[in-house]
């Protein structure tokens, strides 16, 4: 079972009800594939970045699902023959905190050879012992 989030965009003209049926129709479509929902979550209605299918706004909807390959492509396969949704996307979590944690190593190490190979401040110079007048005279 590896961890996923699934978002998707529902046209802004749909009534909040059947945002509501429609959710609870993509929860039995994870349930019903041998999936398990972790959290949905309702974002609310927000400007899009650019339009998507003349629509400059759109409702929000997030799923954190537990499951397989399987569940996850029957998911999308619904997402894209449902009229009322409008762009989505899936994201497998677990890659991405894998790279997350690469990554956040790999700066920590890069930062301890920095911090290793800075080369210590020069000491500050002292002072010119001042010139006694006899050897200026010579």
């Amino acid at each position: 079972m590896r961890n996923y989030e699934i978002m998707f965009i529902v046209r802004p003209d749909v009534a909040d009800e059947e945002v509501d049926k429609l959710i609870a129709q993509f929860e039995g479509v994870a349930t019903g594939a041998g999936g398990k929902i972790e959290k949905t979550e309702k974002l609310g209605r927000r400007r899009l970045a650019y339009r998507i299918a003349r629509q400059r706004e759109g409702f929000y909807v997030l799923f954190k699902l537990q499951g397989g390959g399987d569940m996850v492509k029957e998911f999308e396969r619904r997402l894209k023959v449902t009229d009322t949704v409008i762009k989505f996307i899936s994201v497998r979590m677990d890659e991405a905190l894998e790279r997350a944690e690469k990554y956040k190593a790999l700066r920590a190490k890069q930062e301890s050879k920095r911090r290793r190979s800075k080369p210590a401040p020069p000491a500050p110079a002292a002072p010119a012992a001042p010139a006694s007048t006899e050897q200026a005279q010579a």
